[in-house]
């Protein structure tokens, strides 16, 4: 398989770092974060597939293994080990790179990552991902149908909240909109990925698993079925935030990687 090279955000020097981004998002919601960071690591943020200057979906589909594949480049750069730092979408590929790697990874910053496929492992439909399930399968339907606003309308407002969409400037939207017509992609990559639950219970680095309590019970459920089984697991719950709360809050999310990141690296 060819292996593409991402488009990545770098800044400082020290221990590696990769930050890796949610879905409808780009590196440059890690921006904040470069900068807290620089003058202690070198942190690295790259887009992923379809996502800012990241490569073109793959013509044969993706999958989080695909994901993986395409950042290859950058965790070579960050050295080993390093950390990974993962929201959503981005902490479900963090996820799967630190049980394919483990060796290479020396921590995990995860919030709420949606590996969905591991709360469907633990019992079939109706579960506690069913909101996501419905969200996906109709924003799907609309990306479909040539309406990349009603799929972004419906895949924004599920994580954020109703009308959350329309709220956003006018500039923005159209490449929200844009990001959005491979959620169907996401959903089956997220959904069918067939890593076990005990991969990750293998892994021995130190994690933070930060949660919002605003944020939807899809996201929850995969964190009711991962934190049990980490071995080395700090939960951190932040009340007030949502599920996108590294983009909308990142002065309460970002002091809290700080910290933990002055620990473990």
């Amino acid at each position: 398989m060819d292996i593409q090279q991402p488009f990545f955000r770098e800044a400082g020097a020290g221990p590696g770092v990769v930050c890796v981004h949610a879905n409808a998002s780009t590196s440059g919601q890690w921006r904040e974060l470069l900068e807290i960071l620089a003058p202690r690591f070198r942190v690295l943020a790259p887009d992923s597939y379809g996502a800012g200057k990241g490569p073109a979906w793959p013509a044969a589909g993706h999958s989080l293994r695909s994901e993986v594949e395409l950042l290859a480049p950058l965790f070579a750069r960050a050295g080993a080990p390093h950390v990974l730092v993962g929201h959503s979408y981005g902490g479900a590929v963090a996820l799967l790179a630190a049980a394919l790697r483990p060796e290479r990874v020396r921590a995990l910053v995860l919030y709420e990552p949606t590996l969905f496929s591991l709360v469907d492992a633990q019992g079939p439909p109706p579960n506690g991902v069913d909101g996501i399930r419905d969200a996906a399968l109709r924003a799907g339907a609309a990306a479909a149908a040539g309406d990349a606003e009603a799929a972004a309308r419906i895949f924004i407002d599920f994580w954020m909240e109703d009308g959350a969409f329309d709220a956003m400037p006018a500039g923005r939207r159209p490449a929200i909109a844009q990001s959005v017509l491979n959620v169907a992609g996401w959903w089956k990559a997220l959904s069918t990925d067939p890593t076990p639950l005990s991969a990750f219970a293998a892994l021995e680095m130190p994690v933070l698993y930060l949660t919002g309590g605003r944020s939807p019970e899809s996201a929850h459920a995969v964190a009711r079925v991962l934190t049990p089984v980490l071995k080395d697991v700090r939960v951190v719950h932040l009340e007030e935030l949502g599920h996108m709360g590294p983009i909308t809050h990142p002065q309460v999310v970002n002091p809290q990687i700080e910290r933990f990141l002055d620990g473990v690296a």
